[in-house]
């Protein structure tokens, strides 16, 4: 990620990307896809008399490509990345045993057992 000015942008949390950027993403790929389709199509045209296996292919990339890139266009938003983990893992407590009942001073054990 990088800003319009040239310094670069660094993402700390688990936040999607922004939906304008998703949209334009989405557009490009179809735009892409579609290039090549009419690419595909041209070729086919060309190449029919000349190398017929070939624009059998080509023809056959133009007839699905379409399909497949309405299917990715339209696939949505991406999935939200995993967040760090906030889990803090509680203290670990000393066991309760002799070191206490010296520290009472009374000689007594914890929880007032003799």
């Amino acid at each position: 990620m990088s800003k319009r000015d040239g310094s670069e942008v660094f993402r700390i949390t688990g936040a999607r990307q922004g939906l304008a950027d998703d949209v334009r993403g989405r557009q490009r790929r179809y735009i892409i896809s579609m290039t090549v389709r009419t690419l595909s199509v041209i070729a086919a045209a060309v190449l029919w008399n000349v190398e017929r296996h070939v624009a059998i292919v080509a023809l056959a990339l133009g007839i699905l490509l379409p399909y497949i890139a309405v299917v990715i266009a339209n696939a949505g938003r991406e999935t939200a990345p995993s967040l760090p983990s906030t889990f803090v893992p509680a203290p670990v407590r000393p066991a309760l045993g002799a070191a206490e009942a010296s520290a009472d001073g009374d000689g007594e054990r914890p929880y007032g057992r003799n």
